[in-house]
């Protein structure tokens, strides 16, 4: 049976940062301090996705802009074509999207709902559980003499 993304959140937790489209990026780089994670979600009055605010994000405005951009609304320097999926999705096919469009976090929407967040690193951590448990029953299979 495939791996979805509805398992990850099931081992990780679903908790997942959210900022409103009025918060400023002083307020992220607070935000992914204190969480220690790499990305916000920027939703609107509506709690509905509207972009991804990443630490490489606030780094090359940063690095345009000077330390004034900690005051600018986070909407100028969110990405807004960020891709969803659903709890439903495969594994695999959630890391081919990341892998193409070179995104490392992914939002989890269902029926309109945010529900969480998935990491580049959440999906190599899956996939490397998955191929270890193959491996021990490979080992087991052949320790038996079969």
């Amino acid at each position: 049976m495939a791996v979805t993304i509805r398992d990850i959140l099931n081992d990780k937790g679903a908790e997942v940062a959210t900022l409103g489209s009025t918060a400023v990026v002083g307020e992220v780089a607070a935000l992914l301090r204190s969480k220690g994670i790499g990305a916000i979600v920027v939703v609107d009055d509506a709690d509905d996705v509207v972009g991804l605010v990443s630490e490489r994000d606030v780094v090359h405005a940063l690095a345009e802009q000077g330390d004034q951009v900690l005051l600018t609304p986070v909407v100028e320097v969110m990405s807004r074509d960020t891709p969803t999926c659903t709890g439903a999705a495969r594994v695999d096919d959630v890391a081919a999207l990341m892998t193409r469009g070179r995104h490392r976090h992914v939002p989890v929407v269902e029926d309109d709902r945010l529900v969480g967040i998935v990491s580049v690193g959440d999906v190599v951590r899956s996939r490397m559980d998955a191929l270890t448990e193959t491996a021990d029953q490979l080992r087991a299979y052949v320790s038996r003499g079969y």
